[in-house]
């Protein structure tokens, strides 16, 4: 299962299209993430929306917003000038959540949520939650093989 998490900044506005068959709203918006090395630069990705999440990502989202954002990760090739390809990673979201007290976009999801409590989710936004991006793996390893 391809699922991510990752707290980006908004780097350039949302730009919205349709598709030519059914009209669904697509937006895209550009945005970057901090590496977990320090010494290394922020990564710039390409994230689209969908549908309604178009719509409010064109409504509500600004140029410097902190956002978390959930969704799928894919590779695309690109063809560059000189005919080779270059793979560039591309997110597509399925949930949106503000990141700090100072935004009042709400939890956006593509798909119906099931037994969220907004009282919860607004006491985690109230408190600036902070993600630990560590790695998940200690450093030292028991197991013998």
């Amino acid at each position: 299962m391809n699922h991510c998490m990752l707290e980006v900044l908004v780097k350039k506005a949302p730009t919205v299209r349709f598709t030519q068959d059914n009209k669904t709203p697509l937006a895209e918006i550009e945005a970057e993430f901090d590496s977990l090395r320090a010494d290394a630069p922020p990564s710039t990705i390409k994230v689209i929306g969908w549908g309604k999440l178009a719509e409010e990502l064109q409504n509500t989202v600004q140029v410097n917003s902190k956002l978390v954002i959930e969704g799928r990760l894919r590779m695309n090739s690109v063809p560059r000038q000189d005919g080779t390809k270059e793979k560039r990673a591309e997110f597509t979201l399925s949930r949106i959540h503000p990141f700090s007290t100072n935004t009042t976009l709400p939890s956006i999801s593509s798909k119906p949520q099931l037994n969220q409590t907004s009282d919860s989710s607004n006491s985690l936004i109230n408190e600036g939650v902070k993600w630990d991006s560590s790695p998940l793996i200690p450093d030292t390893d028991d197991i013998p093989f």
